[in-house]
């Protein structure tokens, strides 16, 4: 009776790491395609909330906010939106009202440069 020692041969070995490398590329490219769809998912909903905030600003004291910040400081939101692609809450493009409406901050578009997953420019949103 021989003693074998207990082990995986180098032939075990490479076919394991090819089925693991083979479920990698699979995985992988789903993982990075979903995070670009949430973060274009959030960026999104901020801006709804953000635009919404913006608009019950307006009812409430008939005009539009100087700056972001103030909507921060009358306690419309906690915190300023941060924009999921920049990572950043100061790349916000501001749009001004029209000239007879009083106030700086209209609408806001993303600055992030670049398209969705669908297709459309951040800057367009």
């Amino acid at each position: 009776m021989s003693l074998r020692q207990r082990g995986f041969t180098l032939i075990e070995m490479i076919v394991a790491m090819a089925i693991l490398a083979l479920l990698l590329t699979i995985a992988v490219p789903r993982y990075f395609s979903s995070l670009e769809r949430s973060k274009d998912a959030v960026l999104m909903e901020n801006l709804k909330i953000t635009r919404d905030v913006i608009d019950k600003f307006y009812g409430d004291t008939g005009r539009y906010p100087d700056s972001l910040g103030e909507l921060v400081d009358k306690r419309y939101l906690r915190q300023l939106p941060m924009d999921p692609v920049t990572q950043s809450t100061q790349t916000w493009i501001i749009v001004p009202p029209e000239p007879p409406l009083r106030g700086q901050v209209y609408d806001l578009r993303s600055g992030a440069k670049g398209h969705t997953s669908d297709g459309r420019a951040y800057s367009a949103l």
